[in-house]
């Protein structure tokens, strides 16, 4: 199975939350083809200043999955219609929906999650939930899969998520292993989250 990942960039989108799941995706060129999109295509500036070159979407056949980040630029686009719109559209045409940290609060936003358990960054945690009271927020929780959606609690937990999410697609084994190659210890039990208990 092949998949085209379309990593959803806006201005001060943060850095790990992309990089960091891109880094374990990455390693399996074979199945997942990284592309990262915006919604005028052109560089895109992180909050931390690091440019990236995006494509436009595109609309086609190819097996998609929608990756949504994080970061400072949330705030703001949150209140965006035209991108709400866009990401809305484009989590039609996706076999998979990922959000990493408040990334989560445009799903929310778009109406995605509606009635779906999902989580985020609990220092965040109060700004999000407000965003949509129609969806079921899980208050301690590293990453949470509901059907097809995938979401995770604040930036580094994106990396969990992103080896959580190799290991129902392809298996537990395949998962360890990219863990192992880039030195990473990954916590395996999405429900253990212990910057929950730091923000209450």
């Amino acid at each position: 199975m092949n998949y085209r990942v379309d990593i959803l960039l806006f201005d001060k989108f943060e850095t790990l939350d992309v990089f960091g799941p891109v880094e374990i995706l990455g390693k399996l060129p074979e199945i997942f083809k990284l592309n990262f999109i915006s919604v005028d295509g052109g560089l895109v500036e992180s909050s931390q200043k690091v440019k990236v070159e995006t494509n436009l979407y595109t609309s086609d056949d190819a097996l998609k999955i929608l990756f949504v980040p994080g970061g400072n630029g949330t705030r703001e686009k949150v209140n965006d219609n035209e991108f709400i719109n866009f990401i809305e559209n484009m989590s039609k045409e996706a076999k998979y929906i990922i959000s990493v940290c408040t990334g989560s609060a445009l799903l929310a936003k778009a109406g995605i999650i509606n009635g779906k358990r999902a989580t985020t960054n609990k220092r965040a945690f109060k700004w999000v939930t407000e965003q949509n009271e129609d969806v079921l927020w899980v208050k301690e929780a590293r990453w949470i899969r509901d059907g097809k959606i995938f979401t995770s609690s604040g930036v580094s937990a994106g990396m969990d998520m992103a080896l959580g999410f190799i290991e129902e697609l392809i298996g537990k084994e395949k998962a360890l292993e990219i863990s192992k190659s880039i030195e990473y210890l990954w916590n395996e039990d999405s429900n253990y989250d212990p910057f929950f208990k730091m923000y209450e």
